[in-house]
């Protein structure tokens, strides 16, 4: 075997500039891989006692599969990302030969037999979701309607329902779009997507939804998403997450993208030097995998296969350290942690390096099933280093490409149950299915309901919501009459009075988005307020910012008093009251209950009425903040430190940033009396205040920002619609970054900071670790050089003008000039090889 024993040339994508290379790994520990056999491949696994590793599928019968989903009849239908990386260059990815296959077992012996293609000739097909309207197929930048009108399962007809299903570079295949599935809310929901997808009277609509994860998509028995990134094995939504984008004054997140585990330990049975940041010590372990780095294909296991204590655990795929971890999550006022099922090993573990688990999915025999890519390489061109590189071509990792198995991993102590076949199941049949112990089975069932929409089964589904036995089978009742347009008033009002949290909270949802059956079954919810469990509170906190009424308004601040230290119920009242903060603040200051004095709620309030930029409310913010100190009230103080709060900060050693002032016809009255106050706080308050507000008359401060010209107008309106398909996914909508994914641009000085050194990453790309107002991030940026200079100046223009950023735009010209200097660059920047151009 000859290994190079370091690597410093910038021969990658992914190499650090300056970074030695250095195999850490002792060549004789290092096997050999050579491609197994599938039966050979089977003896390599480690999996807990009492369970089984079974092939139901492998080459030639399929391909690179990366995802796949079951029909109603128990077929596999497999996406084929055939094209992914056929060499190490990547070289011919743009080859059409991506694959949407139909796995069959004609035989009944759990194992497939026939393959047939449904739809080929794509690009990197990248995820599918069954529906009745036809089959929904992910091909970036299109999710294609694709529908067998000859019952011949082949595609004969397609049309794209979404044209823009990328999330950035659509060279990247690590980091768009991909997962489709439908939701318990009826809606289809992606990874890597701020999306959600729904057939509305015959035509596909979309709408806004918060960014998950990177690869994959789960959800738990109550609808709750589950996803995760390659380094972060384990994310979830406490809450609809859709409920925290209602406020554009206040970044709500509390509930959501929550790290139930917080560990991200892994524990391989065979030494991994084959990932791509090997060299570096704290990657490995005793020359094993120390933790997660290629984390993707999380699923809720929800079948009735295993032991009912696996019911709800959530099992990760780790294809860089050839294993599947297991965490077992619990529940406790709608709060969610959890903790790895074994604390020194993983559920299933290979000594084959070509084992590449990428997702996992719930079987309708009960099972769970695994998607193995079967790759010696999986790491894309775009991070790949010059160390993998030579770990690949050493061990012949490169080929073969053409291979890929599907496993099924079953419990020995419970035989299998048969698949049922629902596609030909009669609609009562159907909603019998809605308490079937199968989650499976659960979700299919709901879904041909929803699509029929067989009138004959809604006295049936009504009686079920109101008197199934077990709380999921009320809750599917109820998303199976939303989904139907049936879950009227009576059936909502009965659910509001369940003994069960989950189908309380479910029926609180389903009013919500139905305005005719809210306004009727109102004060059935403010009853709710006075004798509600903390988890129906928190729905409660949420769904009360839908109601327009006095009364309602009232509730919800009162809720939020009750609990002021309570993040999140305090963050889901102030996604509600987007518009209506000053009048809250009015009402909280004014109210005997302690909590409403909270610094953290009137801060936050007052931050939202300054972001609104209104100038008579902030006039009116400022007179009751000025009658406030003038009675010697403490909320004064806090009401000026929440208006402070939203300025940027000065960084030392720096200029005093610019900030976006707030224009009024004269100075405010408040603001004028609470300069003239005695107090020494409030004066050095309203001194930092100064720059934020201004009049005909006065000074003009030095950080003002000046206005935008026509030009620059038109940079930043193209920057503003590229920013979203291009960077919002990671970054987010409102520039504060994702936990886990990507660094804030609000307030970074990497935004506002130097043209030269902002234009240089946005081209060629960033490499962790870098420190972003005082934390440190230790992630990639891929450049962005294959949009025009135009389009990058828009891009960087936005961003440091967009939200509380205030710095000057960048010029067409300066990109050009900077692109210049290295066009052939393909390295990306550090922060170190970045100094020079602070």
């Amino acid at each position: 075997m000859l290994l190079l024993a370091a690597f410093v040339a910038q021969a990658q994508n992914g190499d650090k500039a300056g970074e030695v290379q250095k195999l850490l790994v002792p060549e004789h520990l290092i096997p050999p891989s050579p491609v197994l056999t599938p039966e050979e491949a089977l003896r390599t696994f480690e999996i807990k006692p009492g369970f089984r590793v079974e092939i139901v599928a492998t080459e030639p019968l399929v391909n690179t599969p990366v995802a796949m989903e079951f029909d109603p009849d128990g077929r596999i239908w497999v996406v084929e990302m055939s094209g992914y990386m056929p060499d190490a260059d990547g070289r011919g990815e743009k080859e059409p030969v991506g694959t949407i296959a139909v796995l069959d077992d004609t035989d009944g012996d759990g194992r497939m037999d026939k393959r047939t293609v449904f739809l080929d000739g794509l690009v990197m097909p990248r995820a599918i979701c069954l529906t009745g309207d036809g089959v929904i197929v992910a091909e970036m930048p299109n999710l294609w309607l694709c529908r067998d009108t000859d019952g011949d399962l082949k595609c004969d007809e397609k049309t794209a329902i979404v044209t823009d299903y990328v999330q950035g570079d659509i060279n990247n295949p690590e980091h768009n779009a991909n997962g489709l599935m439908w939701g318990l809310d009826n809606w289809i929901y992606s990874a890597n997507y701020t999306k959600r997808l729904r057939r509305v009277d015959g035509q596909w609509i979309q709408e806004p939804t918060v960014f998950r994860g990177q690869w994959g998509l789960s959800q738990d028995d109550f609808g709750r998403q589950t996803y995760d990134t390659n380094s972060d094995q384990l994310r979830l939504d406490l809450i609809p997450a859709e409920y925290l984008l209602r406020n554009p004054n206040f970044d709500a997140r509390a509930g959501v993208n929550v790290d139930p585990v917080g560990d991200q330990t892994t524990y391989p049975i065979r030494v991994t030097p084959g990932i791509n940041r090997g060299y570096q010590s704290q990657m490995l372990r005793d020359g094993r995998l120390a933790k997660f780095t290629a984390a993707c294909g999380p699923v809720i296991y929800r079948g009735d296969n295993f032991p009912p204590e696996f019911l709800g655990n959530a099992f990760v795929c780790e294809p860089s350290g050839n294993l599947i971890k297991r965490n077992i999550l619990t529940e406790k006022n709608g709060i969610v942690s959890g903790r790895f099922a074994y604390p020194d090993s993983e559920f299933l573990a290979s000594t084959d390096e070509r084992f590449r688990p990428v997702n996992a999915f719930n079987g309708p025999d009960g099972a769970l099933y695994l998607v193995d890519m079967y790759r010696g390489l999986i790491q894309h061109r775009i991070y790949l280093t010059s160390y993998l590189r030579s770990q690949v071509e050493s061990r012949d990792l490169e080929k073969p490409i053409n291979h890929g198995r599907i496993y099924r991993i079953v419990h020995e102590g419970k035989p299998l149950k048969r698949a049922p076949k629902l596609g030909a199941a009669s609609s009562t049949e159907l909603v019998a299915s809605l308490g079937s112990s199968n989650g499976w089975e659960r979700d299919t069932a709901q879904r041909l309901l929803v699509e029929r929409r067989d009138p004959s089964v809604v006295p049936t589904l009504q009686h079920l919501a109101r008197t199934a036995p077990v709380a999921v089978t009320r809750v599917h009742a109820l998303w199976t009459l939303d989904g139907m347009e049936k879950a009227d008033v009576g059936v909502i009002r009965a659910a509001l009075s369940d003994s069960s949290d989950k189908v309380v909270n479910a029926a609180l949802r389903i009013a919500d988005a139905r305005p005719a059956v809210a306004s009727q079954i109102e004060p059935n919810v403010l009853k709710l307020v006075s004798r509600a469990s903390p988890e129906v509170r928190w729905q409660l906190a949420l769904s009360l910012g839908n109601y327009a009424s006095a009364p309602a308004l009232k509730a919800l601040v009162e809720l939020a008093g009750s609990d002021p230290e309570n993040r999140y119920l305090r963050e889901a009242a102030l996604s509600g009251i987007g518009g209506r903060e000053l009048e809250v603040i009015e009402l909280s200051v004014a109210s005997p209950i302690p909590g409403l004095q909270s610094a953290r709620w009137i801060e936050a309030l007052a931050g939202a009425v300054i972001r609104q930029g209104d100038s008579a409310r902030i006039a009116r913010l400022l007179a009751l903040a000025g009658e406030l100190a003038q009675a010697g009230k403490s909320s004064a103080s806090t009401l000026l430190g929440g208006m402070v709060a939203t300025m940027p900060k000065q960084q030392k050693g720096k200029p005093a940033p610019k900030v976006r002032a707030i224009k009024f016809e004269t100075e405010p009255a408040g603001f004028a009396t609470l300069k003239r106050l005695d107090d020494s706080g409030i004066r050095e308050q309203v001194a930092a205040l100064e720059p934020l507000f201004s009049w005909p008359g006065k000074s003009a401060e030095g950080g003002e920002v000046r206005p935008l010209t026509e030009t620059e107008q038109a940079l930043f309106n193209t920057g503003k619609e590229l920013y979203a398909i291009s960077c919002g996914a990671c970054h987010q909508p409102h520039g504060k970054g994702q936990e886990g994914l990507a660094p804030p641009l609000v307030g970074s000085e990497w935004v506002t900071g130097s043209e030269e050194r902002l234009v240089r990453v946005a081209l060629h790309g960033l490499m962790g670790p870098i420190t972003v107002n005082g934390q440190k991030w230790d992630l990639v940026m891929p450049g962005l050089g294959i949009f025009e200079d135009e389009q990058i100046a828009g891009i960087l223009t936005y961003i440091r003008r967009e939200w509380d950023n205030a710095a000057d735009p960048i010029t067409t010209e300066t990109v050009k000039r900077i692109r210049a200097i290295e066009p052939d660059r393909i390295d990306l920047w550090t922060e170190e090889t970045l100094k020079e151009f602070e």
